[in-house]
């Protein structure tokens, strides 16, 4: 993550990776990726056929079928996003806030990101009312939106939007004659996957929605990019399938051999890997309930994080403990949190949000611990709040949090 222009806290153009799990690559998958080290051969272009099938097969298993000839696997989600922007042209509309690798995509092609805000009981999916003004804005200014990228399973905010308001945002984004991406990078992460209610863009709308999955979500480790695209059906779906592999072959988007095939295991599921990412989910949905309680503690605000390895904080409430330590606007938070935490806490500001708006994205995977051995100890304790390391990285976050709400206190106007 590279740190904005220090003159004037200046447009962002690098964002943070996603969050990471921070655990050890499971071992059946390292010995998948061992065994295919040696291949020579080169994956196609989109993906072989045994990856295709596993990409099939894991959209089956979740309610969202296709064919060899509706999917598309590249070398991370970024990849993919740029081939769908080129394709369909025009302008792109993400949520605010939104994940961070959306919008710089659009610019890299020249193509304008236009923000339209979020209601606040969920992210990933903007407001209906306030798309169609945007869109009507955008278009009476001479725009072309053409493209709405939304999560149902959000990164940066950890909610999970309801079924009600993604049904109305979809119907808003229909009418208006938009393509629609739907990034579920993080579907298989859900904090409570009995209690919660996913529903994907693509089972209200078949025929307007590409779904993208970042297999680093859960599935494969950061370092092995690989994300599956999933087209429409029809003729305007297999038409954008083809402008896409056109842009991957340009590209050489290519998903290295080992990768693929670890890709392939990955993707079929066999016990070990539902084991992990079950235990996985486990850990982090503790962590980030722990560490919501304490900024909630604090006094600032934060939705309880449903899904993913993180937490989107709003330190609006401690605004006059920050100002004391010369923070003004998220890139000096950025700064503060980082040094005070020890991890890195990116600012509102690299997801779109107001540079002027206290607001950090805090993840999980820092407070299991400094060493991948430490964060493993989480998989099996059957009280991970409880291992020493979360417990002092927890501590840290609840007594930084509480000297700005003490901070805040002392500054209040008298009564």
């Amino acid at each position: 993550m590279r740190r904005t222009d220090p003159e004037g806290h200046g447009p962002v153009r690098f964002g943070p990776a996603l969050p990471e799990d921070g655990l050890p690559v499971l071992p059946e998958l390292s010995a998948v990726l061992a065994a295919a080290a040696s291949r020579a051969a080169a994956e196609p272009v989109g993906g072989g056929p045994a990856l295709l099938d596993a990409a099939c097969g894991y959209g089956d298993r979740r309610g969202l079928p296709a064919a060899l000839d509706r999917v598309a696997v590249a070398p991370g989600a970024p990849a993919l996003l740029v081939a769908l922007t080129a394709a369909l042209g025009g302008d792109v509309l993400v949520p605010r806030p939104c994940a961070a690798w959306w919008a710089p995509y659009a610019r890299l092609l020249g193509r304008p990101a236009f923000h339209v805000p979020t209601p606040a009981e969920s992210g990933g999916v903007p407001d209906p009312y306030a798309l169609l003004e945007t869109v009507r804005r955008l278009r009476a200014e001479g725009g072309d939106p053409r493209l709405l990228v939304l999560s149902v399973a959000d990164d940066p905010t950890a909610g999970v939007a309801p079924p009600e308001l993604l049904h109305e945002t979809l119907e808003a984004a229909v009418g208006e004659g938009l393509h629609l991406v739907s990034d579920e990078t993080w579907r298989d992460t859900l904090h409570d996957p009995h209690g919660t209610v996913l529903l994907s863009p693509a089972e209200m709308l078949p025929d307007r929605v590409t779904v993208v999955t970042d297999l680093a979500g859960a599935l494969l480790p950061p370092g092995w990019p690989a994300a599956v695209a999933r087209f429409p059906a029809g003729e305007e779906g297999n038409a954008l399938h083809a402008r896409v592999l056109d842009v991957l072959t340009a590209l050489d988007a290519r998903v290295a051999s080992p990768v693929a095939a670890a890709a392939v295991y990955a993707l079929s599921e066999p016990g070990p890997v539902t084991a992990r990412v079950a235990a996985a989910v486990r850990l982090h949905a503790r962590v980030a309930a722990a560490a919501h309680h304490a900024v909630v503690a604090a006094g600032a605000l934060a939705r309880p994080p449903c899904c993913g390895r993180h937490l989107y904080v709003d330190l609006t409430p401690l605004a006059p403990a920050l100002r004391a330590h010369g923070v003004g606007d998220a890139q000096e938070l950025e700064d503060f949190l980082t040094v005070r935490l020890g991890m890195p806490a990116p600012g509102g500001h690299r997801f779109g949000d107001d540079l002027e708006a206290p607001r950090v994205r805090l993840s999980t995977a820092p407070l299991l611990g400094d060493t991948a051995e430490l964060r493993a100890e989480g998989l099996d304790s059957p009280a991970p709040l409880e291992l020493p390391q979360v417990r002092h990285a927890l501590t840290r976050l609840t007594t930084v949090l509480g000297e700005l709400r003490d901070g805040a206190r002392r500054r209040e106007s008298p009564r």
